[in-house]
């Protein structure tokens, strides 16, 4: 059963775009479902019973077209991915992303990440959780819908091991700032690193469409790692 906090959410961070799908990301979507794609449901995932072994999980929220999700999941074989995003062509290009590539480590799950980090993952299952160039809502009125949030954090906590690490990127100065905020407020992690530069210097991470959109721009790009603390006994 869903719990209660995910019930009472009425606010999400992100907006559905309709967007049409290409012949090719159609085609992927349709053929390639059953390697790739988790349902969501309320059920604890077993990562090992869908990965087909016992691997640390890296989980990635909103992976946009999925290009730098699968590049990581190449470039790490050791290790198991989980990306999540909600927009459906951005869906369908990382299948044939991951295609091309023939990787195994990798599966998606098309839903609220709130929610599915909530309702399908158990706690202390997660090894990384990457949150790279999420929606800034720069409106005050929105800052509401902002993912990071007070209780976000204390979820994703939950969900890491302690010494698990919570990744996160932003391209816009008013973000950053309401991350530090957030962040310095909880008492489950501790920041390990954090950058800020003109993208010469990623954290532990490819460059992102996101990124190189933002430097186009002009804007600065701030990097952090938070690492979980050991929980109490």
């Amino acid at each position: 059963m869903p719990n209660d906090d995910t019930k009472r959410r009425t606010v999400r961070s992100f907006v559905r775009r309709a967007g049409r799908l290409t012949g090719s990301q159609k085609r992927a979507l349709d053929d390639l479902a059953s390697v790739y794609l988790v349902d969501y449901s309320a059920n604890r995932l077993s990562f090992p019973e869908i990965f087909g072994r016992d691997a640390p999980v890296v989980l990635e929220i909103g992976f946009g077209n999925g290009e730098t999700l699968v590049e990581q999941a190449e470039q790490n074989l050791e290790r198991n991915f989980v990306g999540i995003e909600v927009h459906e062509p951005g869906v369908g290009h990382c299948l044939l992303k991951a295609e091309a590539t023939g990787i195994e480590n990798l599966r998606i799950i098309m839903h609220d990440a709130v929610e599915v980090l909530a309702n399908q993952v158990s706690p202390a299952s997660l090894h990384r959780i990457n949150l790279y160039f999420p929606d800034p809502w720069p409106k005050k009125r929105h800052h509401k819908r902002r993912i990071v949030q007070d209780a976000f954090v204390e979820l994703v906590a939950d969900r890491l091991h302690d010494g698990g690490t919570l990744n996160i990127a932003t391209d816009w100065a008013n973000y950053a700032e309401h991350i530090d905020e957030v962040l310095a407020r909880s008492a489950c992690f501790t920041c390990v690193e954090r950058r800020v530069h003109d993208g010469e210097a990623p954290l532990d991470r490819p460059q992102t469409k996101f990124e190189r959109r933002g430097l186009r721009k002009g804007h600065r790009i701030w990097d952090w790692c938070f690492e979980k603390r050991p929980t109490s006994i």
